[in-house]
């Protein structure tokens, strides 16, 4: 398995069964290297309606004729903009072509913009995403929570990728905790230095878990792991 940070939140993820893009906030994302037309995958999952995260998700998915895979009403908001959609929720799970996704909880928002206008669009979401028999998590916009730790029991995780920007997610030190409740194989940083807001140093994540056994993974835009 392949993962690609696209910058902020947005991750490409390979492997032989497939390929996905989470949260493909690519055209006005000031960390983007890649542009929406460069993407070609088989899906498209999003964790919520927020614009850096819906991102470019209906103009990719229709140009790759690929699903959104998002929580229910997030679907539906984007099937009236003409892309197709698999519509799941929390709790929920399914078996896909390219490996399995299954929504977790997230605490943050999740509201649609068109101008000054704002439409509800369900709940927010994490993702765990197995290709190839590795776990990916991908947590979304969140803030710390206590079931992190059942994530964690009930998944062998290779990779968390977690936000440390503050202010909108959890900040370094929750991010941290949130390490030692999960226990992945390796914790990408992201969701910080996009904006003003939410500038962070990752080396400062970093240090504060040397004595982890999880493996810190700093990304730069355009950088790929392999699991």
């Amino acid at each position: 398995m392949k993962i690609t940070f696209q910058g902020h939140s947005c991750f490409s993820v390979e492997s032989s069964s497939g390929s996905i893009i989470i949260d493909p906030f690519l055209t006005g994302n000031p960390q983007a290297v890649a542009k929406a037309s460069d993407i070609k995958v088989d899906a498209v999952l999003v964790t919520h309606g927020h614009a850096d995260h819906l991102g470019d998700a209906v103009e990719i998915a229709t140009a790759n004729s690929a699903p959104i895979i998002a929580p229910f009403e997030l679907v539906n908001y984007c099937a009236a903009k003409g892309a197709g959609g698999h519509p799941m929720h929390i709790g929920g799970g399914y078996d896909f072509g390219f490996g399995r996704v299954k929504l977790t909880i997230a605490h943050h928002g999740s509201t649609a913009y068109e101008g000054d206008v704002a439409t509800a669009v369900g709940n927010p979401c994490g993702l765990l995403v197995t290709m190839d028999g590795r776990t990916v998590y991908h947590a979304g916009d969140t803030g710390l929570f206590a079931d992190m730790a059942l994530i964690g029991e009930t998944n062998a995780i290779d990779c968390a990728l977690l936000p440390i920007g503050d202010n909108f997610t959890m900040g370094i030190d929750d991010a941290v905790r949130a390490v030692g409740m999960l226990k992945p194989k390796v914790v990408v940083p992201m969701h910080y230095n996009t904006f003003d807001v939410i500038e962070q140093d990752p080396k400062e994540f970093e240090a504060k878990l040397a004595d982890s056994a999880t493996e810190v993974r700093i990304l730069a835009p355009g950088e790929s792991l392999e699991l």
